[in-house]
C-alpha cells in the first residue's frame, strides 16, 4: 500500500499544479472565454484520487493523501507557477490552496458517511459538493475585484466539473477493484 499511497499523493499533487497553470487561461473558442478555463477539466481527477482513497483504504488514508497532495500541489504552484510580480498568479496560489483543502477534506467526509449506499452513491454526492464549495471558494479568493469575470467563470467551471465528476464514475468503478487488490 505504501506505494500506491505515495503514487496517489504524487498524482494529487499533479493535478493542483496543472490544474492552478491551466486556470489562468480562458478557452477561447466558440465564445467560452468569459465562462470556462482550462483548469475546469484537470481538477475534478483530484475527487477521483480522494474517492478512490476513500473507498480502498478509508479516510484516515483518503486525508493523508489529501494533506500530502496539498503540500506537493503547493510547492509545485510555488515553484513552477507562480509569477510572484503578479498579483494574480499569487492570489490563484491562495485561492486554490484553500479551496482545495477545504473541498477535499469536505469530500472525504461526505464519501465516509455516505460509503454504505450503492457504489456510485458516494463518489457523485461527495464530487458534487465539494466541486461546489472549491469552485465559489477558488474563483471568489482568486478573482474578486478585478476585471476577470469571475462569477461567469465559476459558473462554466462547475458546470464543466459537475459534467466530468459523472464521467469520472466510469474510472472510479473500473480501478477499485485494481486498488483494493493491491
Amino acid at each position: 500500500m505504501n506505494k500506491i499511497f505515495l503514487s496517489l499523493a504524487f498524482m494529487m499533487g499533479l493535478v493542483v499544479l496543472a490544474s492552478n497553470y491551466l486556470v489562468q487561461f480562458p478557452i477561447k473558442y466558440y465564445g467560452l472565454e468569459d465562462i470556462l478555463t482550462y483548469g475546469a477539466f484537470s481538477y475534478p481527477i483530484a475527487f477521483l484520487i480522494t474517492d478512490l482513497a476513500n473507498r480502498s483504504f478509508g479516510k484516515i488514508v483518503a486525508r493523508k493523501i489529501v494533506y500530502i497532495g496539498f503540500t506537493i500541489g503547493i510547492l509545485f504552484t510555488l515553484i513552477f507557477a507562480t509569477n510572484y510580480s503578479d498579483l494574480i498568479s499569487v492570489r490563484i496560489a491562495i485561492g486554490s490552496g484553500t479551496a482545495f483543502i477545504i473541498a477535499q477534506l469536505l469530500d472525504v467526509q461526505i464519501f465516509d458517511q455516505l460509503r454504505m449506499k450503492k457504489w456510485f452513491v458516494a463518489p457523485l454526492t461527495s464530487s458534487l459538493i465539494g466541486s461546489t464549495v472549491d469552485t465559489f471558494l477558488f474563483f471568489s479568493i482568486s478573482f474578486y475585484g478585478t476585471v476577470i469575470p469571475w462569477v461567469t467563470l465559476s459558473l462554466g467551471d462547475l458546470a464543466v466539473k459537475i459534467f466530468v465528476a459523472l464521467v469520472m464514475l466510469i474510472p472510479f468503478r473500473l480501478l477499485l477493484g485494481t486498488l483494493k487488490s493491491a
